[in-house]
């Protein structure tokens, strides 16, 4: 049977008025969005869906990644084998113990909520007097000194009024995104807090004076560099967003005009992401409205280009390994009234709402209370059109006021960002003694950490998977070539199964057998540093046979912004249960078990070198495996825990393990390399900047116009790295 998804949302049975256009015939008219409802079993519905997904992407686009595909089938695994423990949950106990279960699982995997109690230190710094409401003003703080700035949407006549907790998504100014929503469920009868989500609004965390805009680019690039520093420490930067979103019902409930009993929870996109959190963990939030953000991962993960739960406080440790999908979060608090919301042309598409609605809807009947769960999907883009502001609305209306009210949208006065602004400056780093958000993990930091020995440290490496079995993987010589220095082989073999990596040796023309140097391949290029030919050149005269190797990646996933590097591969790999550190790691030791097992190498003599955040997987590699002989790293971050000391950083995803930092930091794997040798040049902090350490790091020396010895320091350096 082929039906609209416009029809599916029609579950709001609201009668028709006089003198206005029926629900059901707006519904009709808001979406041509088609797709086929079969029942057909899991795998085969899963098939179908991904193949119907793909044949919806444009023509031209490039078939998945090998690496993305092989993650992709263990995540389908896992999406299996939880969809077996959900469908087996039959009984309203069954499912209790279910969402207690979940709700667990997700307070661990972000390392639990702030253990606080104190004072929110509330004040309205000023007021708006709109027509038929009243905006306030207010700032408080949700940790001490860590302040958060809102608006508050109240009626103008007194009462006791349900209250509606609007969550911002990314756009930079932040609270005034959603103010044609929040004036409106004012002027229908609710107080509506609109808060500034951290890294937007007045909550920037690397705002440039100088430059007028944020430094790391944005607040989505600052979310992944606070996620980074979280995932550090063991934590998740969601458990702060939630903690803001929480601490500001806890002001809701402080105010006369609020009933605490009637509070429900609204936004789009990142804030859509923030109400489903909220809907799933906080038993005061009695209804739910998440637009533009609740995707299952059966299509998610498997899009070259994901979103969504992918992204910093929208997703969370070990999500799939763990057992859950986006659906247990709207699962996890039923049957509490929940609307999903999507739009035809947005990124998070329908259809992978879709797979979570019907879900939902199963555990929803559970409870006997199929009516509580809708669904709706508007037209255009990423978003909340009309339709979809007055489905919201409706839906308010429906469970927080009996029903009673007008949920048609009424015209309202916009107003400037600079006229909504909180703080006196528009920034909350001007306000004295005022925290920003690496301040506060640094401090959950100094909390948590406790020494790990270098023991313990070999045994975590085990468990990261970072050692290989020493054994020789088959090699695949793809092609050959020849040059003046020696002979170059295109290789390919499996790291592990499934997962192929590529790169190239380099042999001279030099009899027996020979050292060798496995040299990470980067993309660093500047006049000041030799590029991998040049290296590669140098060393070949010097008899080294040199494979330069490239370790997995996903290119799809690397969508150039700064400061970030391929996000989408290590918050996959997260998801998974995995590491992409560590994974790179085991790569570099496969790489070596190829060089071992050379007939022209000598394997007591194999070095390794790597530049940039690759320096970090070739320490892991080298702390695990003892047959890398000595380690040169260029360029490459000196520590994990100095990225904790700021509000930036560049490519700390690339370089995390998860919880590292709480137990060790780089100088231990080196350490865990007893007496061997590691050449350290250039060490840098986590915005790239050369850090003056002194003695053992090693240091270029400004040459200026001295072109003709660029060479020269760089010569010492390899013959040091080779001797």
């Amino acid at each position: 049977m082929r039906r609209s998804i416009a029809t599916v949302a029609t579950t709001l049975d609201t009668k028709a008025r006089p003198g206005k256009e029926s629900r059901p015939a707006r519904h009709l008219a808001a979406g041509a969005y088609q797709i086929t409802l079969m029942k057909l079993r899991p795998a085969t519905l899963l098939l179908v869906t991904i193949l119907a997904s793909s044949a919806a992407l444009p023509a031209q686009t490039p078939p998945l990644d090998p690496f993305l595909q092989w993650m992709n089938r263990i995540a389908q695994q896992q999406l299996d084998q939880r969809e077996k423990t959900v469908n087996a949950v039959q009984t309203v106990g069954e499912a209790a113990a279910r969402q207690k279960l979940v709700r667990e699982k997700v307070l661990a995997a972000m390392g639990g909520l702030p253990d606080y109690h104190g004072p929110l230190n509330a004040h309205v710094t000023g007021k708006i007097q709109a027509d038929g409401y009243v905006i306030e003003k207010v700032l408080f703080e949700s940790l001490p000194h860590f302040y958060v700035t809102a608006n508050l949407y109240r009626p103008n006549q007194p009462g006791h009024y349900p209250g509606i907790l609007l969550q911002s998504g990314h756009v930079q100014e932040g609270k005034p995104e959603s103010q044609r929503v929040a004036a409106n469920l004012a002027l229908k009868g609710f107080v509506v807090f609109a808060f500034d989500p951290l890294g937007g609004g007045e909550r920037e965390q690397t705002f440039d004076r100088q430059a007028g805009r944020p430094a790391a680019g944005g607040a989505t690039n600052e979310h992944l560099q606070a996620e980074a520093q979280s995932l550090l420490i063991g934590e998740g930067v969601a458990r702060f967003f939630i903690w803001d979103a929480q601490r500001a019902v806890d002001y809701l409930q402080s105010r006369p005009e609020v009933d605490g009993a009637r509070i429900g929870a609204v936004g789009c996109s990142g804030g859509g992401a923030t109400s489903t959190w909220m809907g799933a963990l906080d038993p005061r939030i009695k209804a739910v409205a998440s637009a533009c953000s609740t995707n299952s991962f059966r299509l998610m993960f498997a899009r070259p280009v994901p979103h969504g739960e992918f992204h910093a406080e929208m997703g969370l440790h070990r999500f799939l390994a763990d057992g859950l999908d986006t659906a247990d979060l709207v699962e996890a608090r039923a049957p509490t009234p929940w609307l999903i919301l999507a739009t035809e042309g947005d990124f998070f598409t329908p259809d992978a709402a879709e797979l979570v609605y019907k879900d939902a809807r199963r555990w929803y009947g559970i409870y006997g209370a199929e009516n509580k769960l809708s669904f709706f999907v508007g037209p255009g883009p990423h978003g909340m059109p009309l339709q979809t502001r007055e489905h919201i609305y409706e839906w308010m209306i429906r469970w927080l006021k009996d029903g009673k009210g007008d949920f048609h949208e009424q015209p309202v006065h916009m107003y400037l960002n600079q006229e909504l602004l909180v703080t006196p400056t528009g920034h909350v780093d001007d306000l004295p003694g005022s925290r920003k958000l690496y301040q506060v993990i640094h401090d959950d930091f100094v909390v948590r950490k406790r020494p790990g020995t270098i023991t313990e440290l070999r045994d975590q490496l085990l468990k990261w998977g970072v050692p290989s079995d020493d054994t020789a993987p088959a090699v695949e010589v793809l092609d050959e070539s020849s040059s003046t220095a020696g002979r170059v082989e295109h290789i390919r073999f499996e790291s592990e199964p499934g997962v192929s990596i590529e790169g190239k040796a380099y042999i001279p023309d030099v009899p027996g057998r020979k050292p060798a140097v496995l040299l990470l391949s980067d993309n660093i290029k500047s006049p000041f540093i030799p590029a991998n030919g040049t290296l590669v050149e140098r060393m070949l005269k010097l008899g080294q046979i040199v494979l330069v190797l490239h370790v997995r990646d996903d290119p799809s996933g690397i969508d150039r912004r700064p400061y970030i590097g391929n996000w989408m591969a290590n918050t996959r790999a997260d998801h998974i249960g995995r590491n992409l550190a560590a994974m790179r790691a085991h790569d570099i030791l496969r790489g070596v078990d190829v060089l071992a097992a050379r007939q022209d190498v000598d394997p007591e003599s194999i070095r390794a070198c790597a530049r940039g955040v690759g320096g970090v997987w070739v320490l892991l590699a080298a702390a695990a495996d003892s047959r890398i002989h000595k380690v040169w790293l260029d360029r490459t971050p000196y520590s994990l825990r100095v990225a904790l000391d700021t509000s930036m950083n560049s490519d700390l995803l690339d370089g995390m393990i998860p919880g590292f930092a709480l137990h060790w930091d780089l100088g231990d794997l080196a350490k865990a390399m007893g007496n061997r040798t590691v050449l350290w040049t250039d060490p840098t902090d986590w915005v790239n900047r050369i850090a003056a350490l002194g003695p053992p790091f090693q240091y270029r020396y400004i040459l200026g116009d001295a072109t003709d010895l660029y060479d020269e320091q760089d010569n010492s350096f390899i013959g040091k790295f080779l001797e």
